[in-house]
């Protein structure tokens, strides 16, 4: 009997667990969009010599290890055409960085075929200039430009939403997959392979390195990191961390340079620089580390230099204790004409907002270059490439729903620190001995500052021979450095030789 009650008991309970899960409303996976694509027949002089191309704008659906559709991505595509062995033709992968910016600025302003003529270093009259790029990569290596999901016309699909691919992990993985999938839908295995990042493409990209050769099998010949930034703590200005300071002092006096604010300026320029450099090694950072015990003497010895670097007042350096965060130095700079520069290049100034305020409330630079660059892709990419007017194309997803990036990293550790990939970058560079890796540098970038980049890779502890395969380049305008045009031809020089050589 005892027994007869127990299965009584149970069949109620499946039976009541069946009827409130038949009552819970489902939630309905989204449709599989159709993978779609333009392909149009260009040609193109670059240095001197006709280029034949084909541009193929499109989408691709990536999947995950059940053969399940998880995403859509967008991609824009440049093979070149008049090539009689495609085998030994490289493909190199671009994107922006963000985290959720779309591929646009590279795209349109350094390696695509068609590039935005801007008046650098000033604001620009209305509308758009859209010209062929004669300095586009494009003649020695075929293009994609990957827009991540979230940006662009790329989208999670099926149950999956956007904010499962917004995390520094998944994001690797989902790019990775991406491009696991082009390689063999258009048979691209033989081909010498590149990634090219810009900022926290460039973190990404460290990333993707080793994660490619492990789980796909994708040895890599190159990376190239425009703006790089692999360990955040070098920009972030942390709480009782001086590193920040330190790196960014060289680019506060490279930007006061630039702007006439030194008693003495240098004639030059990359002498200071080094002279600069020289004082933050030793100097500020002995000061800087002995905080609250800096003897008084030493600190009235620290005050000068900065004025002499920096350009700022005494009183400001002093009130400030030696130390101005980046978001204060763009505004006070120039504070006295009640103007700000700018962050992704310093070169750039506009008029403050509040001129009251302690910190910059906008970006002159990025204000006086977004709407050209936006307004000149979305005809090109609408009307030339003839794509996409039946899609939301996001320049950046901060303003999706749930965007939140995932900083947190997989395999967790002792204790928590900043998220960085310099590891990943150095384990992918040991596993690959014959890869290479140039990285990009702006002498007045305050976002991914130079300094902070030597730094970096100063402290990776390679093996001596593999330090022979990093290559440091370095240019005289800010982050987006291919706005100015003698760099852009600086870039195109740059990378046409580091894909070329054996």
């Amino acid at each position: 009997m005892k027994k007869q009650s127990m299965w009584l008991i149970l069949i109620l309970f499946f039976v009541q667990v069946s009827v409130i899960a038949q009552n819970e409303p489902t939630k309905e996976a989204k449709p599989i969009p159709d993978e779609e694509q333009q392909v149009t027949s260009h040609s193109i002089k670059i240095n001197g010599k006709d280029v034949k191309y084909e541009a193929t704008a499109a989408t691709m659906n990536i999947k995950n290890r059940e053969n399940e559709p998880i995403a859509q991505f967008g991609y824009v595509a440049y093979t070149r055409t008049d090539i009689s062995d495609k085998k030994k033709r490289p493909v190199t992968f671009v994107f922006n960085g963000g985290p959720g910016s779309s591929s646009i600025w590279l795209h349109m302003g350094a390696v695509g075929p068609r590039r935005v003529v801007l008046d650098d270093p000033n604001f620009n009259e209305s509308g758009y200039t859209l010209a062929d790029n004669e300095y586009s990569v494009l003649d020695v290596t075929d293009l994609v430009m990957v827009d991540p999901v979230g940006t662009g016309i790329s989208r999670a699909v099926g149950d999956n939403e956007n904010k499962d691919f917004w995390g520094v992990d998944s994001d690797i993985s989902s790019i990775s997959n991406f491009i696991n999938e082009y390689i063999t839908k258009n048979a691209r295995w033989s081909s010498p392979k590149y990634l090219m990042g810009e900022s926290y493409g460039t973190f990404r990209a460290a990333g993707l390195a080793p994660y490619l050769n492990n789980t796909y099998g994708i040895a890599l010949d190159g990376i190239i990191l425009v703006s790089n930034v692999l360990d955040l703590r070098t920009i972030t200005f942390g709480p009782y961390d001086d590193t920040s300071y330190i790196l960014f002092l060289p680019s506060y006096a490279a930007t006061a340079w630039y702007h006439n604010q030194l008693a003495n300026k240098a004639a030059d320029f990359e002498a200071f620089m080094d002279e600069v450099r020289e004082y933050a090694m030793n100097e500020y950072t002995v000061a800087l580390m002995k905080g609250d015990n800096l003897p008084e003497t030493e600190r009235n010895a620290v005050l000068n230099k900065l004025v002499e670097y920096t350009g700022l007042d005494r009183d400001y350096l002093d009130e400030s204790n030696l130390r101005v965060p980046a978001f204060a130095f763009f505004k006070e700079l120039l504070g006295d004409d009640e103007m700000t520069v700018g962050r992704l290049d310093s070169r750039y100034k506009g008029f403050s907002l509040n001129p009251i305020t302690g910190f910059a409330e906008y970006d002159p630079q990025s204000s006086a270059i977004s709407p050209p660059y936006q307004m000149a892709f979305m005809d090109y990419y609408h009307n030339e490439l003839g794509f996409g007017k039946d899609k939301k194309y996001n320049f950046s997803a901060y303003s999706l729903p749930g965007f939140n990036w995932d900083w947190s990293r997989g395999g967790g550790g002792w204790f928590p620190t900043s998220p960085q990939t310099v590891d990943e970058l150095k384990q992918a560079m040991i596993q690959n001995p014959k890869m290479k890796v140039q990285v990009q540098n702006g002498y007045y970038d305050l976002a991914t500052p130079f300094f902070g980049t030597e730094y970096t890779f100063m402290h990776m502890d390679l093996p001596d021979a593999l330090k022979e395969n990093i290559e440091m380049t370095y240019y005289h305008a800010g982050h987006m450095f291919y706005t100015q045009l003698e760099d852009l031809v600086k870039f195109y020089v740059d990378v046409k030789r580091f894909v070329t050589e054996d």
